[in-house]
């Protein structure tokens, strides 16, 4: 009976930790605000910041202050109005930018969208290409009586 009770106690003992456990593992860690850079191609604001990493993201976001920028992630920046792309990427700026490193090394144009994708042989220079053999199974067959 002893055994019993002590693996109840032991469950029941475990479940408040197993809890405390899992949100200490999924909270983020409180990143640091980075300095503004002085010299060649200077941000000083939040705004020269997204100017500097380019595809119009000044327009998108419009931070009050340099350390309100920083504080966004992209739950808040969701709540602006950004679309995913946008999102991601002014995040990963964000994190390069608190690694040191300058807009001009990491900034970068949107890939080009592609313009045939899966067709395989079925499309040839952007025109989809229709053959005999698929236009005859689509034929339907008179029967004879």
């Amino acid at each position: 009976m002893s055994l019993l009770s002590s693996r109840a106690l032991t469950s029941q003992l475990s479940r408040p930790l197993a809890l405390l456990t899992r949100s200490l593992a999924t909270t983020t860690q409180q990143r640091p605000v980075p300095a503004p850079q002085a010299g060649q191609g200077s941000i000083k604001t939040a705004e020269d910041f997204l100017k500097s990493i380019g595809r119009e993201s000044e327009s998108k976001v419009s931070p009050n202050s340099w350390t309100e920028f920083w504080g966004y992630d992209g739950q808040a920046l969701r709540k602006a109005g950004l679309a995913v792309r946008d999102r991601r990427y002014i995040l990963w700026c964000m994190e390069k930018y608190r690694q040191g490193l300058a807009p001009q090394e990491f900034a970068h144009q949107p890939q080009t969208k592609k313009t045939v994708r899966g067709w395989g042989p079925k499309v040839q220079d952007g025109k989809r290409i229709r053959s005999k053999r698929i236009k005859d199974k689509t034929k339907k067959f008179k029967q004879v009586s």
